[in-house]
């Protein structure tokens, strides 16, 4: 079992920047690929990003190409998302996902583990 544990959210103006942590519990992350989701009111939940568990692989939504990146630091079980150029759009709650594959599929239900998110808003 994979606990996950999001950090980073808050309220940001656009155009600023934020950085999402995904801390883990488990020793074995590095065998993990990890997706990073996002869910606004009233909407259904959306793939943003996702790292491969060798970190060799990454895939965005278009939406967020050239503005977020995804990078992992096993040593310290822990995914970042990293967010420049934030719009108001983009406000949601952000949530991290683990599945022990090697690939990085962007469909929520591909993923077996889940945090319980963490907010971020962004003003205009």
């Amino acid at each position: 079992q994979v606990q996950l544990v999001e950090s980073g959210g808050g309220l940001v103006q656009a155009g600023g920047s934020l950085r999402l942590s995904c801390a883990a519990s488990e020793r074995t992350f590095s065998s993990y690929s990890i997706g990073w989701f996002r869910q606004a009111p009233g909407k259904e939940r959306e793939f943003v990003a996702a790292i491969n568990r060798s970190g060799a692989n990454t895939a965005y939504a278009d939406s967020v190409k050239g503005r977020f990146t995804i990078s992992r630091d096993d040593a310290k079980k822990t995914v970042y998302l990293q967010m420049h150029s934030l719009k108001p759009e983009d406000t949601a709650v952000y949530y991290c996902a683990a599945h022990g594959l090697g690939y990085v599929p962007p469909t929520p239900l591909e993923y077996d583990y889940w945090g319980q998110g963490t907010q971020v808003t962004v003003s205009s």
